[in-house]
């Protein structure tokens, strides 16, 4: 099995602090695993490196294929394709329904064709069994049907990996433990690796996986 993650001595700041300090991690492709710590110390900071919103200037990452040293601005946009992120505050435009969320996010990556747009649109959207609510605005749903529209969306592209920003932090554990079963069952189905984000032990305990913690600056991987 290939890695869609693969760091080696990488520091991770925060603007000019240095939050994170050789960080070695390799996630297989089809793979999930947890990433804890306490809050401020480096997890979200963690995945914005992944996904080339904060930029990796020392030690060695990969992302789906992408060299994360110098990679080149144009193509954070390609990387991204390959990415689907799921924040803990859903994110989806206000403006505009659910089905039109996600078609925004096509074309936004480049699609051209409005069927084929359309299709893959209301496609994920069955996936996570929402499709029902493909008219309905952001604010007539529910906090875990944002949730699964916004997991639609990080499906979008077929990505190799999704990383999940504390994904089921505004949810109550009911609807947590139904996000977090979908949420594996699509990446399986969509042969998708997870990292996800959380402090919720909870979960982990329902969910047993794999389990990277932030500690005094290091990502070490608990037994």
């Amino acid at each position: 099995m290939s890695n869609v993650i693969s760091l080696s001595q990488a520091n991770i700041y925060q603007q000019e602090q240095l939050l994170l300090e050789g960080v070695e991690l390799e996630l297989a492709s089809q793979s999930f695993a947890y990433l804890i710590g306490k809050t401020g110390s480096g997890k979200s900071s963690l995945l914005k490196t992944l996904y080339a919103e904060i930029p990796l200037k020392e030690g060695q990452g990969e992302v789906c294929g992408y060299n994360l040293i110098g990679l080149k601005r144009k193509h954070i946009p390609f990387l991204r394709r390959k990415i689907g992120v799921v924040f803990q505050d859903f994110q989806l435009l206000t403006d505009r329904n659910v089905l039109d969320n996600l078609k925004f996010v096509l074309g936004a990556t480049g699609w051209k064709d409005k069927k084929g747009i359309e299709q893959r649109a209301l496609n994920c959207l069955q996936l996570v069994g929402i499709e029902q609510k493909a008219k309905s605005l952001p604010h007539m749903l529910s906090g875990g049907e944002q949730q699964r529209v916004s997991i639609a969306r990080a499906l979008l592209n077929r990505p190799a990996l999704i990383l999940a920003d504390e994904p089921t932090g505004n949810l109550d554990p009911d609807t947590s433990n139904e996000i977090m079963t979908l949420l594996l069952s699509v990446a399986k189905e969509e042969n998708t690796a997870v990292l996800m984000a959380t402090h919720d032990i909870g979960l982990m305990q329902s969910f047993p996986g794999r389990v990277l913690a932030i500690e005094e600056n290091k990502l070490i991987e608990k037994p």
